[in-house]
């Protein structure tokens, strides 16, 4: 089966206001701009939106972000994003702050059809008791609070229960992508897109470099093609334009 959009704006036009996305991507390594901008130019807002960060430097979610287009975020990270904090504190936006790993688990359980799942990380902390503001009030109170989960003992040792994430779509990038939906993702860009991918229930991946079936090795499959339902190839330009965060260099 040929996977392969036109355009990224095709590939996200049945996007509707309110859906959830994932998203891959950290930081600014592995983020899919493209399909960011074509969502922003559809103009679609009131977005859930499950990702590691919500964009940096004016990119990624970022974008959409500044908008006023997102209203939920689950994540792990709000880093140096001055404006997702502003609307955090302000109360303009609902942010569902969860430990790191336990994303990237919730993701990859949501995409392999498991409902939920126990971890140690954050017993004995309002992750598990519950607490956490998932949205302020504007005046430095909370509006709503994370509720409580449900803690169990195996073999000693307390775990807190954690769901599956799945949403309705999502959007991550790949170094390579063949006509069939296989993703390579090369190097720190193999973050959380493969999981992102896995948790969407419609999947579109912009990709650098589109092979025919049969070019990607078997056993170089980063992530299979029955998690991808869209492919859409990047042009020379949209694959070279790469920011970097914080260029250091030495005297």
């Amino acid at each position: 089966m040929d996977k392969v959009v036109a355009t990224a704006a095709e590939a996200v036009a049945d996007v509707p206001d309110g859906a959830s996305l994932a998203v891959g991507g950290f930081g600014l390594s592995g983020v899919p701009n493209v399909l960011i901008g074509a969502l922003y130019e559809r103009g679609v807002a009131g977005l859930s939106v499950v990702s590691n960060n919500c964009g940096a430097m004016e990119t990624g979610l970022a974008v959409l972000l500044a908008a006023g287009r997102i209203a939920r975020v689950t994540g792990s990270y709000i880093g140096a994003n001055k404006e997702f904090a502003r609307q955090y504190l302000a109360g303009e936006l609902e942010v569902e702050l969860i430990p790191q790993g336990t994303l990237a688990e919730r993701l990859r359980a949501g995409g392999a059809g498991i409902p939920a799942f126990y971890t140690p990380a954050g017993v004995g902390t309002q992750v598990a008791d519950g607490g956490l503001p998932w949205r302020y009030d504007g005046e430095g109170g909370v509006a709503l609070a994370s509720p409580p989960k449900e803690v169990r003992e195996f073999d000693g040792t307390e775990y807190v229960l954690e769901r599956g994430i799945r949403t309705d779509f999502a959007l991550v990038r790949a170094a390579k992508g063949d006509r069939h939906g296989n993703l390579v993702f090369n190097k720190s860009t193999r973050n959380f897109n493969p999981l992102a991918a896995m948790a969407g229930r419609v999947t579109v991946a912009e990709v650098e470099e589109l092979v025919e079936p049969g070019e990607i090795a078997p056993d170089a499959v980063h992530l299979p093609g029955i998690f991808v339902q869209r492919v859409v190839a990047l042009t020379p330009e949209q694959t070279a334009d790469k920011k970097i965060e914080q260029r250091t260099v030495s005297s």
